[in-house]
C-alpha cells in the first residue's frame, strides 16, 4: 500500500499537504474516478493510462511480479521479467499484462496478451526507460479483477530522449 506519512501539528489540525495535493488534482482536470490511483503512480499521464485500462474497476495487490534490475547502466535494453499466479485454466487465466512507465515518453509501454493455452503466464523482454523510475505490471484477469506488481530502477544514461 501507500508509504505517504502525515505529519500534522495536532490531532485537530487540517492536513494542508493532502488539502494541496488534492487540489492540484482538481487543478489539473482529472477526475474523481482517478484519486484511487493516486496511490499507485506519481505522474499524471501513468495514473491516466492506469484508469483507462482498470475503468470503475479496484486494484488488488499481488499475483503480480515484475522483475527489473535495481540499477541499470543504459536505460536503452533493460531486461524486463513479468509472471503472474494463475492456473491458466479455461475458468481462470490471465487475458492480459499491461506495462506501465512512470517517466517515458509514452507511458503504456506495452501489452501482452494470453489464453489458457499459454500454459504460464511468463514474460521476459527489453525495454527503454527514459529515466530512474517504478514501472507498473498490470493483469487483467479472465473474471474480471485486477492485479498490480512494481518494480523501481534507477537508470545512470537515459535511452528515450527527444530529439528537436
Amino acid at each position: 500500500m501507500s508509504s505517504l506519512k502525515i505529519h500534522s501539528a495536532s490531532p485537530n489540525s487540517p492536513n494542508l499537504t493532502r488539502r494541496l495535493y488534492l487540489s492540484a488534482l482538481g487543478i489539473l482536470g482529472l477526475s474523481s474516478s482517478l484519486a484511487p490511483f493516486s496511490a499507485l503512480a506519481k505522474k499524471p499521464e501513468a495514473m491516466e493510462a492506469i484508469a483507462k485500462i482498470v475503468g470503475s474497476n479496484t486494484i488488488k495487490e499481488g499475483r503480480v511480479k515484475l522483475i527489473i534490475p535495481p540499477l541499470v547502466e543504459s536505460g536503452n535494453l533493460v531486461v524486463l521479467k513479468v509472471s503472474v499466479e494463475s492456473p491458466m485454466t479455461a475458468n481462470d487465466y490471465v487475458k492480459a499484462v499491461h506495462v506501465i512507465s512512470e517517466e517515458n515518453p509514452s507511458p503504456n509501454m506495452f501489452v501482452a496478451y494470453f489464453t489458457p493455452r499459454s500454459g504460464r503466464a511468463d514474460l521476459t523482454t527489453r525495454v527503454r526507460l527514459a529515466d530512474s523510475q517504478r514501472v507498473w505490471a498490470i493483469a487483467q484477469m479472465s473474471d474480471g479483477s485486477y492485479w498490480r506488481g512494481y518494480a523501481d530502477t534507477s537508470v545512470t544514461l537515459s535511452a528515450c530522449t527527444e530529439m528537436i
